[in-house]
């Protein structure tokens, strides 16, 4: 090979034997061969042989062969080489494009070569070759695709690459919807940027064409079946696509500029402005009505992706019986967060997961270029901020944002490629922000250079206008009338001029959010029924009792199967596992919806639920829930990917949709939850006062002290109580199996909705005391509190509350030292504190001294909440010593301790 050789150049005498084995087998070779040899066999017999010979006889000549390497570098690199940074040059990134890059020279421009078949324009001089891909691939748009690895896609999209891209031409009518999106939105920006002088409102300036680009994705993806959109995004832009694309009346954002919204004390603390979501309908102008939602946010950059997933997927799953082409996930990215997010690769490797697929994802990047004020150089190490997309396979659409007509193209594109394909697609939209992080920030302290441009440049509908009138597409005056038509709307809007938006229809999951109703103080006073009909529990054990005929489980599984056997239908007691398979499939009897997700859940981290069974031969799974009778929901458990922050969110979303849906996330060990902190200091706690949404998302969280180190110990009990207030979630620590399957059933029987943390057992999973009656299912209750029944109040000198594990510690020495004197008490739910059932407890030892024991050191666990709460009662406080870490990694000394504090309770 000579020094031009390049990427996929060869010698000719492979071309020669790539050749042969496509004469007799043409899928013996890739399908770029097979197109390049169809082309080549075409020529021959239309042309014959042209001045440059074959190599060998019935071959490929070199200069073909290098004109072939030259479309396929231009569809590899050529988006280096795109024209998509409408504010400055692009950095030289090397993409070896030049003919002599290829053996080629400006001698070859005039030769005729079969290879131009290849994009569509048959055989043609090198000269119309080269403009032809640079036309298609140097222009407005960056093409990157040719990482995508299964043929069928790849072909598709390189069509619609080399053959749509050169013959798209909107409509005088779409180019003028176009310019009214590019003008709505650009005097929007301005509109408030004049009226409200000095306030945060994080504009869409340099950036506006997303607005005309949102309006086309939904459009086209109304055309091609989509029902109902939801849009996840940070703060950049979002009062112009509330006000732009969602329909909120200007009326209801001038109000909140003005301070005069009404506070719905009812729901609490509220968010800012620019956090909040929003719902509404739209007709399309092909006549298709949309339901769109915009999904709440933090300002913890693209936290909100895997919401907006999870809450699509439970429409998916309910409302459009598993047909996911009916909704469209937008999200919509940053640059730097996009890169720089972690939170997006664990949503991305999601998006093909049968536990977490919800058929493909928009993403759209603003491309702003900066990161708060950071140049990209210092943001990223890789060449893109959308890289990640190769993950997937996703294809890639840079496009400069000063052009919105190759916008509309690539979202067009990107709709028909996911709902076709059902995946992911990234369109990356270069463009600039007019102002700093906000509009009172400088962003000229970091970024001189570039924000000298910024302040001359002239905004995207300026742009476009100057455009359309040079090509005589429209009226010279059009911008201008709309223009001012639009100024004295929105003067119309500040004037309370009342809008008349379309009257939102709520769907059938919304009408059952509507029958529910805020929680008040006295419903946690007395539990609701939560018990079931033993024909319920004899139906479901004999489906988790029987195996379908011929299935072969593990030895392991035997024993499980006989255990569960002599525990429903023999002892008519269980453990922890069953009474929770128990609680799950009356609920799936009841039509209810059951979610259970996360790390080896199906079998579960210590190998105690086995929901799902394998076959030790042929590993087909069986689902026993699955298979309790005809016409049930089926009992929807996935083991996660190893994700907290991802899966915790997508589990929040999916339960933020579904009022009846029994939505579970279990932590492979509670201690990791701090992985997914920002969802429950963001989402999950505060989502009655801050989100005003109800939400019944259940985490399991195992702790507990049984010598296996800092981080397989402690679920941090102490910051969920931290964070409890009011009625803002349930937090328990359990010790019973019936206690347990009525936690599970209440959550969906309560007339309203609440998160509940439960710091899940371990070793209790097979202690032979951690057992319930079936009777308890049947009859019972949930107990708050679990009172002393043996021993007798007169003879009581020391009292001692505990939660959850260390209650069987205590009960096992008690029992060993034989102590009548000593009364134990277990406190089953901390919140919403059941103050009244602990001090009946109380008050039935007088004079007794009252002692809290727990595992966890002094500094955590539930101690400083019980001071919080308890502030008038005096007790004392067994426990280890305050720490840093929450627990020792030696076992001998963790046995120290938990006997050392085992005896100073009794002492």
């Amino acid at each position: 090979m000579d020094k031009y050789s390049y990427i996929a150049n060869a010698h000719s005498s492979y071309i020669d034997e790539l050749y042969q084995s496509y004469k007799q087998d043409p899928e013996s070779v890739d399908i770029t061969w097979q197109k390049f040899f169809e082309g080549f066999e075409f020529s021959q017999s239309k042309y014959g042989e042209n001045g440059h010979a074959a190599a060998a006889s019935g071959g490929v000549s070199d200069k073909e062969i290098a004109v072939s390497n030259l479309i396929h570098a231009y569809r590899t690199r050529g988006h280096l080489k795109s024209k998509t940074n409408p504010v400055r040059e692009r950095k030289d990134r090397k993409a070896l494009l030049d003919l002599s890059d290829f053996g080629l020279s400006e001698a070859d421009l005039d030769v005729e070569f079969q290879s131009g078949a290849a994009i569509g324009i048959g055989k043609a001089t090198l000269r119309k070759i080269v403009e032809s891909l640079k036309q298609i691939y140097e222009g407005a748009v960056g093409f990157e695709y040719m990482y995508i690895r299964e043929p069928d896609i790849l072909e598709w999209y390189k069509k619609k690459v080399e053959f749509d891209a050169l013959n798209f031409n909107p409509s005088i009518d779409e180019k003028k919807r176009i310019l009214r999106k590019l003008n709505e939105a650009v005097v929007f920006e301005n509109f408030l940027h004049t009226k409200y002088v000095g306030q945060k409102r994080f504009s869409l300036e340099g950036g506006e064409t997303t607005i005309a680009a949102l309006d086309a994705i939904i459009n086209k993806g109304a055309e091609l079946g989509v029902q109902e959109v939801m849009i996840g995004m940070a703060h950049r832009g979002r009062l112009n696509v509330l006000a732009n694309i969602m329909g909120k009346t200007y009326e209801q954002i001038f109000n909140e500029f003005e301070g005069n919204a009404a506070t719905d004390q009812t729901m609490g603390d509220g968010d800012v402005k620019y956090h909040m979501g929003y719902s509404s309908q739209i007709v399309t102008p092909s006549g298709n009505t949309v339901d769109l939602r915009l999904a709440p946010n933090p300002s913890h950059l693209e936290a909100v992706d895997p919401l907006v997933e999870g809450f699509l997927r439970a429409k998916v799953d309910r409302e459009f019986k598993n047909d996911a082409t009916k909704v469209l996930p937008i999200l919509i990215h940053g640059d730097a967060a996009v890169a720089g997010q972690g939170i997006v690769y664990e949503v991305v490797q999601m998006s093909k997961l049968d536990g977490y697929t919800t058929g493909g994802t928009i993403h759209f990047v603003i491309n702003n270029q900066v990161g708060f004020t950071t140049d990209f150089d210092d943001a990223r190490s890789s060449i893109y901020c959308t890289d990640v997309a190769k993950v997937i396979d996703s294809p890639v659409l840079h496009v400069n944002g000063d052009q919105p007509e190759a916008v509309i193209f690539c979202v067009n594109l990107a709709v028909e490629f996911r709902q076709k394909f059902q995946r992911d697609v990234f369109i990356d939209m270069v463009c600039y922000r007019r102002h700093g992080h906000n509009e009172s920030d400088e962003p000229k302290f970091t970024q001189p250079s570039l924000y000298n441009i910024i302040s001359k440049h002239p905004n995207p509908r300026e742009v476009y206008n100057k455009h359309l009138i040079e090509r005589g597409d429209v009226d010279a005056q059009l911008a201008d009338k709309m223009d001012s038509e639009f100024r004295d709307l929105l003067q119309d809007r500040l004037n309370m001029v009342k809008q008349k938006p379309l009257p939102y229809q709520y769907s059938p999951m919304e009408k059952e959010w509507q029958e529910l109703r805020i929680s008040k103080p006295d419903d946690f006073e007395n539990p609701p029924k939560t018990s079931v009909d033993q024909k319920v529990i004899d139906k479901v054990g004999k489906a988790l009792t029987t195996i379908p005929k011929g299935f072969k489980p593990l030895k392991q599984i035997d024993k499980v199967l006989k255990q569960r056997t002599e525990m429903i239908f023999e002892d008519k007691s269980v453990n922890w596992a069953t009474a929770e398979l128990l609680a799950y499939g009356s609920l799936l009897l009841e039509k209810k919806i059951v979610r259970m997700t996360g790390q080896d859940v199906q079998r579960g981290t210590f190998s105690h639920r086995h929901s799902v069974l394998r076959d030790s031969v042929t590993n087909k799974p069986h689902n026993s829930l699955d298979h309790i009778e005809e016409g049930q929901e089926k009992f929807r458990i996935f083991n996660s990917l190893l994700s907290e922050f991802g899966v915790l969110g997508f589990e929040f979303g999916y339960a933020m949709a579904n009022p009846n849906a029994l939505v579970i996330w279990e932590a492979q060990f509670g201690d990791f939850a701090n992985g997914a902190q920002v969802m429950t200091d963001q989402f999950i706690v505060p989502s009655y006062t801050k989100w005003q949404r109800m939400n019944g998302l259940v985490l399991l969280l195992p702790h507990g002290y049984e010598g296996q180190g800092p981080e397989h110990s402690n679920a941090r009990p102490e910051r969920f109580l931290q964070m409890c207030s009011g009625n803002n979630m349930f937090f328990c620590n359990l010790t019973t199996p019936a206690n347990f399957f009525h936690m599970l059933r209440r959550q969906l029987v309560m007339p309203f909705r609440m998160p509940a943390v439960l710091m899940s057992p371990k070793s209790l999973f097979r202690h032979p005391l951690v057992m319930s009656p079936i009777s308890d299912l049947t009859d019972g209750s949930f107990q708050e509190v679990i009172g002393d029944t043996e021993v007798k109040a007169k003879d009581v000198k020391k009292l001692i509350l505990c939660t959850g594990k260390i209650y069987f510690d205590l009960l096992d020495e008690r029992q060993k030292s034989n102590r009548k004197d000593v009364a134990l008490v277990r406190v089953e739910q901390l919140h919403p504190f059941p103050r009244k059932k602990i001090l009946a407890e109380i008050n039935k030892y007088k004079g007794a001294k009252l002692v809290w024991a727990q595992e966890e050191p002094e500094n955590m666990g539930a101690w400083t909440f019980l001071l919080r709460m308890f502030p008038e009662v005096r007790m004392e406080l067994v426990s280890r010593k305050a720490a840093a870490s929450p627990a020792t990694g030696y076992y001998k000394l963790h046995n120290k301790e938990q006997e050392e504090i085992v005896q100073k309770a009794f002492a």
